[in-house]
């Protein structure tokens, strides 16, 4: 079972920075997960709502604003291009592009890192909209696609055959054995997000579990 460190590792320090990078790294994730998002004047960031709230609780929207306008509000605010220069690929990162976003910026820099010798099998590209992954599919095509999806298995094998993937991630509150031993059967690599319970974890991997997507990293070390 792959151990993919959830945002980082954002149990353990702030979500989506270098710093939760590299604590996921520290405790020897498989996998490194994050999100992407695009700010007004096209900068890919790390960050997962579509807005970002300040310390003094005030709300910028991500696509509105710029990434110098963004990072005044949050310091320890990382682009796309710094976690690849700065984190590089001791494990394969897992980069989830969140919906609505365009893909023409983030498809521009992995090619730019393609060029200079990274390989496909240094990234995973997932996304919950199914419009964002064909687009990456028709643009990117070698590097391995994953289907996240929230709670319907019917749903999930559908979208993953029409991108021609076994990899699924679901939400971990709508699995159970049964169906984690039909989808491993069926040749599926499933993940289950956001495993925080390595006793259930372990449980579910003896019927076939590929992945747990975990804030907490630390407590899946063997």
């Amino acid at each position: 079972m792959k151990i993919i460190g959830h945002r980082g590792a954002r149990g353990l320090a702030p979500e989506n920075t270098i710093a939760s990078l590299q604590k996921g790294l520290e405790h020897h994730v498989d996998m490194l997960e994050f999100d992407l998002r695009v700010t007004k004047d096209g900068v890919v960031i790390l960050h997962h709502d579509h807005y970002l709230t300040d310390p003094n609780g005030d709300r910028l929207t991500v696509a509105a604003h710029s990434y110098d306008e963004l990072q005044a509000h949050k310091d320890d605010l990382v682009t796309f291009e710094e976690v690849l220069e700065t984190i590089g690929h001791p494990v394969p990162l897992y980069v989830e592009v969140k919906p609505g976003e365009s893909v023409a910026p983030i498809v521009k820099i992995i090619k730019t890192y393609l060029g200079k010798g990274w390989k496909p099998e240094h990234l995973r590209l997932a996304s919950f909209s199914q419009k964002i992954l064909l687009e990456l599919q028709e643009a990117l095509p070698d590097i391995p696609k994953t289907v996240l999806e929230k709670w319907s298995g019917v749903q999930a094998t559908r979208r993953a055959r029409q991108l021609g993937t076994k990899h699924i991630i679901m939400n971990q509150r709508w699995l159970w054995w049964g169906f984690i031993r039909s989808m491993s059967r069926g040749g599926y690599k499933l993940g289950a997000y956001t495993l925080n319970d390595p006793k259930k974890a372990r449980r579910w991997a003896r019927h076939g579990l590929y992945g747990a997507i975990t804030d907490y990293p630390d407590r899946f070390e063997k």
